[in-house]
């Protein structure tokens, strides 16, 4: 049947339908796309999908392997620790603090980043210098061992932990968009927007951070991977969440002792960090390659 619209154009895709489109095509980030989404699920329901409290014990069963083990009990599907506490709950409990918090922690590191590495590019002379220096200093001493000072001025904690981290990271986003923000003003589109009578918010608004959202997307997902991994290190060496915590850098330092026992209790926290890490790092590499993609 002949087509009685007459006004019948052909649909071209958004930009926003590209990137989406150019990033579903790339498999390996498409199913860690999964994998974190199932994290942040995990994370905001965990007391609704944990089968059991992540401090309760059960005395008659402790150390038992995972179900799928002779010795091991369909009730604790993933086995049981020391005190009986089961595996599972703890490690589930575990995603709302190991990898939620590195989830909000990298977005408010971000939000300040992004702000004042926008006032260090834009700006010029002494406060250019001050912002330049001050922050290139700082990033001069590992991510690490700088929150393992501030952890120890401040005290042990989980609180203080979120701060040093929240402190650690902000530097690397005050760098990276300062660094983004100086090339784009470099370029002859920025010249145009000026000659056109654009003021500098404009340009920044309008011209400029439209152009580094592939850059802040990267640096936001290392960010996250390195608060997860920070977070983890500071539970692990007991500066930050002590023990008895579900969060999964405690549980190795816990476990340490048990490798040859019990080494569901080592290997299970670590295998779920590692997948954490990269499914978080492989999400971030495909968005950005959607984004360049796009621009190109």
């Amino acid at each position: 049947m002949a087509n009685n619209n007459i006004y019948d154009q052909n649909e071209y895709p958004g930009p926003y339908q590209l990137t989406w489109s150019k990033f579903k095509s790339d498999h390996p980030a498409w199913v860690c796309f999964y994998l974190v989404m199932g994290f942040i699920f995990v994370a905001l329901f965990a007391p609704l999908i944990a089968p059991y409290s992540a401090m309760a014990q059960h005395p008659e069963a402790t150390l038992l392997p995972p179900s799928w083990q002779t010795a091991g009990d369909v009730s604790f599907l993933l086995g049981t620790d020391d005190l009986g506490r089961d595996l599972l709950s703890r490690l589930i409990y575990g995603a709302q603090i190991t990898f939620g918090l590195s989830l909000l922690v990298a977005l408010v590191a971000m939000i300040i980043g992004v702000a004042l590495g926008a006032l260090a590019g834009a700006s010029k002379g002494l406060k250019s210098s001050v912002f330049n220096h001050f922050f290139d200093t700082i990033l001069s001493i590992p991510s690490l061992l700088l929150a393992i000072i501030i952890v120890a001025v401040l005290g042990p904690g989980l609180s203080n932990t979120i701060w040093a981290v929240l402190l650690v990271l902000v530097p690397q986003f005050v760098h990276s968009t300062r660094i983004a923000i100086q090339a784009e003003l470099k370029k002859e589109y920025v010249t145009a927007a000026r000659l056109d009578g654009a003021n500098e918010w404009q340009i920044l608004k309008n011209s400029v951070f439209p152009n580094i959202v592939e850059t802040l997307i990267l640096q936001y997902t290392l960010a996250v991977s390195t608060a997860i991994i920070d977070i983890a290190a500071l539970g692990f060496l007991g500066l930050g969440a002590q023990q008895g915590s579900p969060e999964w850098g405690a549980m190795l330092s816990e476990s340490i002792d048990l490798i040859y026992r019990a080494s569901w209790l080592i290997t299970l926290p670590g295998v779920t960090m590692f997948l954490s890490l990269l499914s978080v790092n492989t999400v971030g590499h495909g968005l950005r390659h959607a984004l360049k993609s796009r621009s190109e």
